[in-house]
């Protein structure tokens, strides 16, 4: 069995050489993608004798994910693990990672930093950001989970063929296991403990969290359209209707139209038409793609 870790790195000189070493003990199948370092981290890839994938400019994370599953695809591997360049993740925890893939027991294996109270080790804002993400995306998945943003997973092969990752930012976490539940991959997860010295993270918090959550939603609403749309644009309609019929109310009673009322009635049911009409749309869009 081809047993596969693809690493995305960007400036990790000081930890690159460790993490490989450590991983060759494991596995051969190393990928390495460089998404345009400023540092020694191409140079010293190149040295180690692993596959190595570069980035002719900086595209961010997903798109450094994105280039490891084609190239697993490509070299035909077994088993894809993801995780990070920064020395967070420990190799320890990379055979209990593999451990419930590798006996069939799910396609996708999670290291979570929630289970077995190894949340002490998240950093406060960290967890109430990570909490909130994972919670948006457990509404559309069949498998909830307790950290959607880890990047320490391991994938079966159905789950390497199946899954084409498209997001350049950090959502592609949220996109990956979003599009498995949609294939009804089985998805589970194992304890793993995260070393922050000082907090690595090259990555503001505000911006990480913001473009993740607005990935989240794009995708809930591709994969859901009738739920995140036609559905509130429902409620929206009978709220604005209730508001138009008071208006009416108020006038057949004094002759005087209440402006305020009646523009929040007019407008909730424009907007509401506007939800339904382009929830069903899109709905019949994607259930067409789909057929062909």
């Amino acid at each position: 069995m081809k047993i596969t870790v693809g690493i995305p790195a960007y400036n990790e000189e000081k930890n690159i050489t460790k993490i490989i070493s450590q991983i060759k003990d494991i596995t051969d199948s190393i990928i390495v993608c460089d998404d345009h370092s400023t540092d020694n981290t191409n140079k010293i890839v190149r040295s180690l004798g692993v596959e190595l994938i570069t980035h002719p400019t900086n595209l961010g994370y997903g798109s450094a994910i994105k280039s490891i599953f084609a190239k697993a695809k490509e070299i035909n591997s077994d088993v894809l693990v993801t995780m990070d360049a920064d020395g967070q993740h420990r190799i320890d925890d990379l055979k209990k990672i593999l451990k419930p893939v590798l006996s069939d027991s799910v396609d996708i294996s999670i290291g979570s930093r929630f289970l077995e109270n190894n949340v002490k080790n998240v950093p406060s804002y960290r967890k109430i950001g990570i909490q909130i993400l994972t919670k948006l995306t457990n509404v559309s998945l069949n498998d909830s989970v307790t950290d959607s943003q880890s990047g320490f997973r391991a994938y079966a092969k159905n789950a390497i063929t199946q899954i084409t990752p498209t997001e350049s930012g950090m959502g592609i976490s949220n996109e990956i296991l979003l599009k498995a539940s949609n294939l009804n991959l089985r998805i589970g997860e194992v304890p793993i403990v995260v070393l922050y010295d000082g907090d690595t993270s090259t990555h503001n918090p505000v911006s990480h969290g913001t473009s993740v959550f607005i990935s989240t939603l794009k995708f809930i609403a591709i994969e859901h359209p009738l739920q995140f749309f036609v559905f509130p644009g429902m409620v929206i309609l009978l709220i604005g209707l209730s508001f138009v019929l008071w208006a009416l109310h108020i006038f057949s009673n004094s002759g005087v139209l209440i402006t305020n009322i009646s523009l929040i009635g007019v407008s909730c049911l424009i907007f509401g038409v506007v939800l339904m009409v382009n929830g069903i749309n899109l709905f019949s869009i994607i259930h067409l793609i789909r057929e062909k």
